[in-house]
């Protein structure tokens, strides 16, 4: 017996080789079958409906510069505020969400709403017909003016006409800078105002158009700044822009409810006082 198990040891690993001679080029033996994996939990559905969507994350997400007073801005405690700042407080608490102020440069602010990174934007935008065309509009909530701002020396620019062939300063895409462009100026973008205002009192631009009531707050902080205001013209009304989607529309119906209640019971004019000393909520 003991002579035959080497023998029989031989055979095996023969017949082991054949086997893995005849297995083509390429080719493994096969596998036993994997253990099917569980299927994914599903994601709970969401809300087709933004304002939906608002109240079950519970908060209000708003884009604002956060430095363009009285607009939006920070005081002494460094706490955001200003007028738009106000007003979206007051539309979070009637929506029953808290309010998340998320604070952009401006040319970042209208494709963010756009893109659904902001519920709406809260900067003093004004309404044109060119941005309703992508965004849904609130109902005015100010009828703001707008000036014309140069050096103190400069005597030759009084009208709008006068910046053709002349510099300006504004924000990328606002409306000041468009209207600066139309008239046949050469628009030096800048992001803030105080930017705006330091290259007129430089003399390294000729002149920008804004706000009044911004112009009017920057000389209150800057009284002895090398500017003056030659121009004083009707700006464009001011709303709240939001997607313009069907999914926005029944938050836009709510805000346009709370704005109008806010102008019913006295609270816009109030804040408009508080912020430009005057009461801007009528159209003039």
């Amino acid at each position: 017996m003991k002579k035959k198990l080497p023998l029989i040891i031989a055979a095996l690993i023969a017949v082991a080789v054949v086997v893995y001679l005849l297995i083509p080029k390429g080719e493994t033996p096969a596998q036993p079958a994997a253990t099917e994996a569980p299927a994914a939990t599903e994601a709970p559905a969401q809300s087709a409906d933004l304002l939906q969507r608002i109240k079950d994350r519970g908060s209000l997400v708003i884009a604002t510069e956060g430095n363009w007073s009285p607009w939006t801005y920070h005081d002494e405690n460094g706490a955001l505020t200003g007028f738009d700042i106000e007003i979206a407080q007051l539309i979070a608490k009637e929506l029953g969400v808290t309010l998340d102020a998320q604070e952009v440069p401006w040319d970042s602010i209208l494709p963010g709403v756009d893109t659904g990174r902001f519920d709406m934007a809260c900067n003093g935008v004004d309404y044109t017909a060119d941005r309703a065309e992508k965004y849904a509009f609130s109902d005015p909530y100010v009828y703001t003016e707008i000036v014309l701002v140069v050096n103190k020396d400069n005597d030759d620019i009084r009208t709008i006409e006068d910046l053709k062939g002349r510099t300006a300063s504004n924000s990328p895409n606002s409306t000041y800078a468009q209207r600066a462009e139309a008239a046949g100026a050469a628009v030096t973008y800048v992001d803030t105002l105080g930017e705006t205002m330091a290259l007129v009192e430089q003399g390294r631009v000729d002149a920008t158009i804004n706000a009044k009531g911004s112009v009017e707050d920057y000389l209150g902080e800057h009284p002895d700044a090398p500017i003056k205001i030659v121009l004083t013209i009707p700006g464009d009304p001011v709303c709240y822009p939001v997607a313009k989607t069907e999914d926005a529309a029944s938050l836009l119906a709510e805000v346009n409810r709370i704005l109008a209640a806010a102008r019913a019971d006295g609270t816009l004019a109030a804040l408009s006082q508080k912020y430009f000393n005057a009461d801007l909520t009528v159209a003039k």
